[in-house]
């Protein structure tokens, strides 16, 4: 079987020699023109004219377009039809799109572009959670309330109470590839646009209303992104939208990509969040009670803010059994970038919050952080000798959960309790390097909390030669995605993998696809593959089976070959067979999660089909003078299932953890006063680097199968090891501890500053 073998990526030799194609390389016809937006220099205000006389004579300006030049609707919104292309009478943020420039060269546009000069009455614009609240400016009426249990009753039994609050910073997604389309128009007004997106069904949505046709007149391609994260599911309507109304206007191809400066400036972020708590805990430090808050910082417009602040809340347990909780969430509507999709979707700002209130508590105690994590877990497989099985604040059941056993296994492999006890002796000799030490658990629900959108499909053909030509809904963004769908298709047919033809997303092959997010690639799409493959494969067992007087069940493809009654066939040879003998190799497959129901307004239901779970044991070393920090080594045990790929999901597992520990250190995002961002640019932005890595990273799989009826029994691995980067920010606080008696109250990003400013409370000082 291809399927649980450590495959390499399809395209990584096309990786490394530079050979891959993404949206900028695709050779363009001669008469392709260029595009860039003129940008707002205010956050707020009204927007009273456009001087654009300049920009129209720069060279090689063909034309310029405002909001009333635009045909048909002025929209690029993902949910609320509250995100114009181009403003109209108001500006909600610095960097919003004023006015298109279309002109003969990438260069040309950008130069023309920042000619424009706007008017505007600026009025003071809102930056600060504190300020939205005074305004009362958010999305929905007021705040979102989830829990269960009698929390007065918790409060007053309760031996122990504390409180706290917890500030998280945004993150940028810093894809390698930034944000492309290019539109090439058609007969009668189609428009084939490929774009680097998530999401190429929403890219077709929007582009079709934009330009006043059905979806059927429009095509999108999505063969491969350099990087997502998120940051491509919604925020690449606005260059593919622009792009088609320019080649409608036009007649031409049209072209966009957004240089480093102007993605950073102009698309969304990882939404802010300030998590504010009070809990109630016994002497073991169990929480009997948790009331906790979580403000999201949401920017201009609602994108996808609603569902991000909604899992947030969903994953405000991580992996611990709450009996009586409220769980509350306000949703503010700043003049900032529109924070939208990062990976895990408001689960890590959750999941933080809630580690962060385990290890407050456990310092309060003054006991071992792990102790009162396992004190806190659910039970093993959710059950409970005599009594109902444990369910999370929304109401589903947790009847797979591993913690118990995973962390007893981390612990062993990483001999966490030897080096507990060495850090413990280094710190306590003093000295101006302090060490920490954290381990952390992540339990993450897999599946769109939309519930729709759990659907995938996939067009399969078998050719007379035995090739296979795959297509599915999904999309490639480095994760390896085809590559497993792939080895599904080799599998299900028995034949090496180079029999199998990985081919871009289209959305003229599979329609109304739902984006690839959510963790949920494999599961929907390997599904829907499946699916395909297997009507294809029982046609050609019934035709073989009638051949040779067998049952159907009798015929076996394997290695290559099939048998069946006797005889021995190439698969090549049995396509020919089949072809001859008139029968389809061509068949679409579907799938759908089953199992799931949601009520976000009651708060209460299965939104998941199943959960993926991870331990992270990470050790670090502090400089108390400077606030300097490093990680000095990592140990992951991470759940995927049976895994499809296991060389691909530790890659993944590797690069989720990096990317998790740089927002919660390095990543720091500053806005001024005007509401301007100032880290706009790889020189102000600090991402992860090699150097920035453990010097010791030991990545392992855990060794069990989804006991969910998934694809070939495997678990999602996008977004879960994300939050394995938590382990990194409570080591830190670990050792800001060891400076002080007081609680270090450490907040994200925890950079240097930070560090340096938590030793001080620590300390008293």
């Amino acid at each position: 079987m291809s399927v649980a073998q450590p495959l390499p990526h399809d395209a990584a030799r096309l990786h490394v020699t530079g050979a891959a194609r993404y949206v900028d390389d695709i050779p363009t016809p001669r008469d392709t023109l260029h595009l860039a937006f003129g940008t707002s220099p205010a956050a707020a205000g009204t927007l009273d004219a456009l001087d654009l006389d300049a920009v129209r004579a720069a060279p090689g300006v063909i034309a310029v377009m405002t909001a009333a030049d635009l045909p048909f609707e002025n929209d690029v919104s993902p949910s609320n039809h509250d995100e114009p292309l181009l403003a109209t009478d108001q500006v909600h943020y610095v960097g919003q799109a004023l006015f298109l420039v279309i002109a003969t060269s990438h260069g040309a546009a950008r130069r023309a572009a920042s000619l424009g000069r706007a008017t505007i009455n600026e009025t003071a614009p809102i930056l600060t959670i504190a300020q939205a609240e005074a305004a009362d400016s958010r999305f929905e009426d007021g705040p979102r309330i989830y829990g269960r249990g009698d929390l007065d009753a918790g409060f007053a039994a309760a031996p122990h109470r504390l409180s706290g609050v917890l500030e998280i910073g945004g993150q940028e997604h810093f894809y390698l590839e930034g944000q492309a389309a290019l539109a090439l128009p058609g007969d009668n007004g189609d428009m084939h646009v490929h774009s680097s997106t998530q999401h190429p069904s929403e890219i077709q949505h929007k582009v079709a209303k934009a330009i006043g046709l059905p979806m059927h007149a429009v095509r999108v391609e999505t063969r491969r992104m350099g990087g997502g994260f998120g940051g491509k599911e919604s925020q690449g309507n606005a260059l593919a939208v622009a792009c088609a109304v320019a080649a409608r206007a036009t007649g031409r191809p049209c072209k966009m990509r957004y240089d480093r400066d102007d993605d950073m400036i102009i698309t969304g972020k990882r939404h802010d969040f300030r998590v504010t708590y009070d809990v109630a805990y016994d002497d073991a430090g169990r929480i009997l009670a948790l009331d906790v808050r979580h403000d999201t910082r949401c920017g201009w417009s609602m994108d996808l803010s609603l569902p991000v602040a909604d899992r947030a809340m969903l994953h405000a347990d991580n992996a611990y059994h709450l009996p009586a909780v409220r769980i509350t969430s306000h949703r503010w509507k700043t003049n900032h970038q529109s924070a939208t999709a990062f990976r895990g979707f408001g689960g890590p700002q959750g999941m933080l919050g809630m580690e962060r209130i385990v290890d407050h508590v456990a310092h309060a105690l003054g006991a071992d952080p792990t102790a009162v994590r396992r004190a806190n877990f659910y039970a093993s497989g959710g059950d409970i000798s005599g009594e109902k099985k444990q369910t999370t604040p929304y109401g589903q059941e947790v009847d797979d959960f591993i913690g118990h056993e995973m962390v007893a296994r981390l612990e062993e492999t990483s001999d966490y309790a030897a080096r507990r006890a060495s850090v413990d002796a280094w710190n306590a000799r003093g000295g101006v390097i302090r060490k920490g030490l954290a381990l952390t658990p992540v339990k993450f629900g897999i599946s769109f909390t939309l519930t729709h959108l759990n659907q995938a499909g996939a067009l399969v053909h078998v050719y007379a030669d035995g090739s296979i030509h795959l297509n599915h809904g999904g999309t490639e963004m480095g994760q390896g995605l085809f590559q497993k769908v792939a080895q599904v298709a080799a599998s299900r047919f028995g034949v090496p993998m180079e029999a199998v033809r990985i081919t871009a997303t289209d959305t003229a092959k599979v329609p109304n696809t739902s984006a690839t997010a959510a963790s949920s690639g494999s599961d929907l799409n390997g599904m829907a593959v499946r699916n395909a493959c297997d009507t294809i494969r029982e046609r050609i067992e019934l035709h073989l089976a009638q051949l040779h007087q067998c049952r159907p069940c009798d015929v076996v493809f394997e290695g290559g070959r099939v048998t069946a009654g006797g005889a021995e066939y190439s698969f090549a040879e049995v396509a020919a067979l089949a072809h001859q003998a008139r029968i389809s190799l061509s068949s679409t497959g579907f799938y759908k999660t089953p199992e799931i129901s949601w009520d976000r307004v009651k708060g209460h239901g299965r939104p998941f089909f199943y959960f993926a779970y991870g331990m992270a044991a990470v050790e670090v070393a502090v400089d108390t003078l400077t606030g300097e920090n490093r990680m000095l080594r990592a140990d992951i045990l991470h759940d995927a299932g049976a895994s499809l790929n296991p060389a691909l999901d530790i890659g993944q597992v590797e690069g989720g953890f990096v990317q998790g520990a740089g927002w919660l250190t390095t990543e720091e995002l500053v806005w001024d006063d005007k509401g301007a961002l100032r880290t706009h640019a790889p020189s102000t932005y600090k991402i992860p680097a090699c150097g920035d890595c453990p010097e010791v990273f030991n990545v392992a799989l855990w060794d069990g199968e989804n006991r969910a009826d998934t694809i070939y029994k495997s678990k999602a691995v996008g977004e879960p090891p994300l939050m394995l980067g938590i382990a990194t920010f409570l080591a830190l606080s670990d050792a800001v501890a060891s400076c002080g008696a007081a609680y270090p109250d450490l907040h994200a990003p925890a950079t240097a500053e930070q560090v340096l400013a938590a030793i001080h409370r620590a300390r008293g000082a």
